[in-house]
């Protein structure tokens, strides 16, 4: 069974396009995923029953911009100040532990970040980023295929 896919972030701001673009990538590819803004309770809701979630999205961690990481959500909390890229004050790291302390965590949690540098609202993203973008569309792809 395919892991419910779930990709965050503003196509118009800069390097935050990076989930929404591996979403459209994956489609692209014949894999569903979806798109949302990265809005905490919309996730909470967004992976309601699924057995298996992958999340994306733009992240800041020190790493050289364009840098994939990759966490298990299930086996350590969600450290705050990497997704401080989203406009949201309630966004995928506290979305992630409210479900921890509420119980209703899926099974397998899995978050891909994309490492961002630049955020302006309507500026394309890096050349580092859509880089990016292809290398995790292609490994997301060979997991779920």
């Amino acid at each position: 069974m395919q892991p419910l896919i779930v990709c965050c972030g503003n196509a118009d701001r800069g390097d935050d396009a990076a989930g929404p673009l591996v979403a459209r990538r994956l489609r692209s590819l014949g894999i569903e995923a979806q798109e949302r803004g990265g809005e905490g309770l919309d996730l909470l809701e967004s992976w309601s029953g699924a057995e298996s979630v992958i999340i994306v999205d733009a992240v800041i961690s020190g790493a050289g911009v364009g840098a994939i990481s990759v966490w298990d959500a299930r086996t350590a909390p969600v450290a705050r100040d990497v997704f401080r890229a989203s406009t949201h004050a309630f966004g995928v790291a506290e979305a992630v532990e409210l479900g921890r302390a509420l119980g209703r965590l899926p099974p397998s949690l899995r978050i891909y970040g994309i490492e961002a540098g630049q955020f302006e609202l309507g500026s394309p993203p890096s050349r580092e980023v859509l880089a990016a973008v292809e290398e995790l569309a292609r490994r997301i792809a060979q997991e779920v295929t």
